[in-house]
């Protein structure tokens, strides 16, 4: 099984709804995994498995809020791959309409 760690800048719609899907009410400290990188950096992650790789999502405040804020229906499944942050914003005002 092959390990991956994901910055939140490549976090795709994939990864961020196992993440939702297994911290329904977000993750605290009890679920933070602490380690070094090949560059000796501390990095503080958070666990999320597919059947062949298992994801450490690297912790931060952008990461909680779009846990928070997730919605897979807001993601075609064209683009169920891709980095979050290279999908376009959605519209906020198409959803009050």
């Amino acid at each position: 099984m092959k390990r991956v760690i994901v910055d939140y800048k490549k976090l795709t719609p994939e990864i961020l709804s196992l993440l939702v899907e297994k911290y329904p009410d977000g993750y605290d400290d009890k679920h933070i995994i602490v380690f070094k990188n090949a560059k000796n950096e501390t990095i503080e992650a958070v666990e999320v498995n597919t059947e062949d790789t298992i994801y450490l999502v690297k912790v931060s405040s952008s990461l909680v809020n779009s846990m928070a804020n997730f919605d897979l229906e807001d993601y075609s499944e064209s683009n169920y791959n891709e980095p979050i942050s290279e999908l376009p914003e959605k519209n906020l005002e198409e959803d009050e309409a």
